[in-house]
């Protein structure tokens, strides 16, 4: 697995390896996957595709780490039409499924259906965009879907819809695809009737205000999940009317974490030798997660890191999915997909506790507890 780096460009990839070595850990202890930290040096798009092309034989997937967007999205759709493994891009993808995954289940409690659903992206980079074209492989309504940036609710008659068609043609196409009410204005104005708010913008507080939660639907879902300061504090939103609040911190209920993606998906794709990853195979990892919680709740949407048998399931889903879809070089059934995964995770899981019992190695990171 090939990792890249471009979110600290100026300082250059030497600054990224300990992010790259942390989530490269988060590999191996939850999904037995021997991933290999590789920030790189490159000037230019065409170039980053080139080092990722070269290594191909060497690796059996690649995911790409803190590409800044628009660059983001058309390095992943070459490398995925280009290449014959896997290449995911965690900040899009990984976001994307915990996030529809934590909307199931908050749907789920308060009794409403995707197919009716008004959902509100705030904020249209990596997250988002994909976040919205994953919704809608799930069932959502391209039609029931807002998004907006720092300039306001997307729409086709906005006045940087030419440059964003040469610039940006993926957020330009979901703006011409989405908000079928054709609302205008402030990004607050789409949060009236909606049912569901996903926020991946700028830190707050502050950045939603209380008075845009009144305006929505009752029993709204509120999905803030700026880092390391949510766009609005979960009390704040729950006081203005949300009944569902989800962020991206694990010191409140329901945290919207990529790494409860990321490890399965890739013990799937390799245990199947996959060919490729595509929003079927992220719906069907979606709905594993959101299966795994089986009695959810206001503050119990998602799992947590310390559910260690949730990765053998999302890894024997996804597996199984490449399968029927006939993406998979090596098959098996989904018992036999989940029996593997779940042995090599149990070894390598045996493994590191013994490491740390021995003190040969640290403890592992602050919530993901130890027991046997």
């Amino acid at each position: 697995m090939v990792r890249g780096f471009w979110g600290l460009e100026t300082w250059g990839p030497e600054a990224a390896m300990p992010v790259m070595e942390g989530k490269s850990l988060i590999f191996n202890v939850l999904g037995a996957v021997n991933a290999v930290p590789v920030p790189i040096r490159v000037a230019s798009r065409e170039e980053f595709i080139g080092v990722a092309k070269a290594l191909e034989p060497t690796f059996g997937g690649f995911n790409l780490e803190d590409i800044e967007s628009p660059k983001c999205f058309y390095i992943l759709e070459t490398l995925q039409k280009s290449l014959s493994i896997p290449a995911w891009h965690d900040d899009q993808l990984g976001t994307a499924c915990i996030t529809l995954a934590g909307v199931i289940n908050a749907l789920r409690v308060v009794n409403k259906k995707i197919e009716d659903t008004k959902v509100v992206l705030l904020g249209s980079g990596a997250a988002n965009i994909a976040a919205a074209h994953l919704l809608a492989a799930a069932g959502f309504r391209k039609g029931n879907m807002t998004l907006a940036d720092s300039r306001g609710i997307l729409e086709p008659e906005r006045e940087d819809m030419d440059s964003l068609m040469i610039n940006n043609p993926w957020k330009y196409e979901l703006a011409m695809q989405t908000n079928s009410e054709r609302l205008k204005g402030p990004s607050e104005k789409a949060f009236n009737g909606a049912d569901v708010i996903i926020s991946a913008s700028k830190p707050g507080p502050g950045t939603i205000k209380p008075e845009w939660i009144r305006t929505m639907n009752n029993d709204g879902i509120v999905f803030a999940l700026a880092n390391p300061i949510p766009e609005i504090w979960p009390e704040e939103a729950k006081k203005a009317g949300a009944k569902i609040v989800a962020t991206g911190r694990g010191d409140f209920p329901n945290q919207v974490n990529n790494s409860l993606v990321f490890p399965g998906v890739f013990r799937g794709v390799l245990d199947a030798r996959a060919k490729g990853v595509n929003f079927d195979i992220m719906v069907a990892a979606s709905y594993e997660i959101a299966n795994f919680v089986k009695n959810p709740d206001e503050d119990n949407i998602v799992p947590t890191m310390d559910d260690w048998e949730l990765y053998p399931s999302v890894a024997s889903a996804v597996a199984s999915k490449t399968v029927e879809m006939g993406l998979a070089r090596k098959t098996n059934s989904r018992e036999g997909f989940y029996k593997t995964a779940q042995e090599l995770i149990e070894f390598n899981r045996n493994m590191f506790l013994k490491l740390m019992d021995e003190k040969l190695i640290r403890e592992l990171p602050g919530g993901i507890k130890n027991e046997r």
